[in-house]
């Protein structure tokens, strides 16, 4: 429990304040929102894959305390919020590189109230997601402004199997860019093949192949092998392959991809591209 004295806002809960962000370079950014449930925008499949990959530390945990830090100790706060500094038990542990303690510390903006007071989130569950404070078990610092979410079974089950399909030896490994870009027109009218091969951040090899054929609606699939099979087929939408490409691919190809300096290929191959970008959808993301 936070005692009397380190509850009142003036000068008194600096100590915990200062060695937080002291540990984590001498100030904290604006943290996380600590939303109350009602009225939450879900977040999206983009929107927590993005944050299990910031973070080091993915927990469900509960409020047991809560100080308000003066608005002069709390750079880079949004109007209408307030920095918290939360006292929390661990609940559930869904991502570390170690065990976590069962008594956690962390700052974290939320949005006042509608009287303009500091939201009630004593006894309340949140996912938080972090990095540990070096030299300092059971403190962490959160990714980002949103990276404090309402617990709920839905999106802790989504998260679950987000972070298993992350980890998973054979998850695909994270987009750079487009390499190279080359298409062949085939024998009849109308017919041809893209190959495109993108980069990666491990050098893994990853190409996407589309197919036209005469009287026949275009297909394309992606290969997370060396092997271009004119059998792959496109990612299902909210699976770790299809956030790889439709987040991270290029709007537009680069010039510098291009093979082929004849203009025909090149036009098809940007066509192509373009299909393959309308077919994946947006990277839709509803957190700030």
């Amino acid at each position: 429990m936070l005692s009397d004295s380190r509850r009142r806002t003036t000068g008194l809960i600096v100590g915990p304040l200062a060695l937080l962000a002291a540990c984590a370079g001498g100030s904290f950014p604006t943290t996380a929102a600590g939303q109350e449930p009602a009225g939450v925008v879900q977040p999206t499949y983009a929107d927590l894959a993005g944050l299990v990959e910031d973070s080091a530390i993915v927990a469900r945990v509960q409020v047991t305390d809560q100080a308000a830090v003066e608005p002069e100790r709390s750079p880079g706060l949004a109007t209408g919020r307030v920095r918290l500094y939360l006292e929390a038990t661990t609940e559930a542990l869904l991502k570390a590189p170690s065990p976590l303690g069962e008594s956690l510390k962390y700052l974290v903006d939320v949005p006042l109230t509608p009287q303009g007071k500091p939201p009630k989130l004593k006894k309340q569950s949140y996912l938080v997601f972090a990095q540990p404070v070096p030299g300092h078990p059971g403190q962490l610092q959160l990714v980002k402004p949103d990276a404090q979410l309402p617990a709920d079974a839905s999106t802790d089950a989504r998260l679950r199997a987000i972070i298993a399909e992350l980890a998973a030896p054979d998850a695909p490994p994270p987009i750079t860019g487009v390499r190279d870009a080359m298409s062949v027109a085939g024998n009849l009218a109308g017919e041809s093949e893209t190959q495109l091969f993108l980069n990666t951040a491990d050098g893994t090899p990853v190409s996407l192949t589309v197919v036209r054929r005469p009287g026949m609606a275009p297909t394309w699939g992606v290969s997370w092998t060396e092997i271009v099979d004119q059998a792959a087929r496109p990612p299902e939408q909210g699976t770790a392959a299809w956030y790889r490409l439709a987040c991270f691919l290029p709007r537009e190809l680069p010039d510098k991809a291009f093979l082929q300096r004849d203009s025909a290929p090149r036009y098809q191959a940007k066509a192509d591209y373009a299909l393959v970008l309308d077919q994946l959808g947006p990277c839709t993301r509803t957190l700030s």
